[in-house]
This record gives C-alpha cells, structure tokens and sequence, in this order.
C-alpha cells in the first residue's frame, strides 16, 4: 500500500523531533512512531513495525488517576481519529520494560490537499513529578 506523501513527510519529520510522536492512518492502526517514543515505550519501531489499533492501545495499558484501565476510544489518539478534531489528556502507561510512566498526549487530525481525511499523530511526552 503506498502512503499519502503528507504521511511519509511527518513521518519523515519525526525523526528530527525530540519529543515522542505516533502516526496512524483513519483505521487507527499505528504506521510509526519515532526514536524517542521508543525509550517510552520500551520497544524499537524494528522490532514492533506497524500495529492494529486493537494491539497498541493495549500494549502500554493506559490508566487514569485512580489506575483505572482507559478505555481505547478514550485515548487522545483514537478521539482524534474519530471526531477529526484536536484532543489531549494526561494519563499513565506501562511500557514494555515495566517502567510506570505518566504522560500527557495531545492528538491532531492529517489531512490532504483536498481535505480528505488521513489519520492523525500524537505528540507524546512525559510528565515529571514535583517533590
């Protein structure tokens, strides 16, 4: 399947980013994410490659305040993709070394030069704690 050429260029722009970032098409299914999403996660894109939706949003086990599994459709990514508009939240994850990680994620929708809907990115980052 070849990709929209405004998809290959943010993905191409993700390698220069120095903040986390996920790419996925309309479905929802990860396409990539860049090197420093993959210290948060715990995996190399080489080792995962594309993902379903169903895989991703479980990997990392999103979890609210009070450790409360969130439901995929409430993930910033997911809201982004089925609304076509912006969205964010703060939550917590588990990466796949194990380590606990609270985040704050905030999704945008892609479109074409005509407007034809293309997936969306999360710009993804961790938020320290105050002692």
């Amino acid at each position: 399947m070849a990709l929209p050429i405004q998809i290959i260029l943010i993905r191409q722009l993700a390698g220069y980013l120095g903040v986390p970032l996920y790419l996925a098409d309309p479905k929802g299914d990860l396409l990539f994410y860049n090197e420093p999403a993959e210290a948060l996660i715990g995996l190399r894109f080489e080792e995962t490659g594309a993902m379903p939706a169903k895989t991703w949003t479980s990997m990392l086990t999103p979890m609210d305040e009070q450790g409360q599994v969130i439901p995929a459709e409430e993930l910033p990514l997911m809201i982004a993709l089925a609304t076509q508009r912006p969205a964010y939240k703060r939550f917590y994850i588990h990466g796949m070394n194990g380590v606990r990680r609270h985040i704050e994620v905030a999704s945008i929708p892609i479109l074409g030069l005509q407007g034809e809907f293309l997936g969306a990115t999360s710009l993804f980052w961790e938020v320290k704690e105050c002692a």
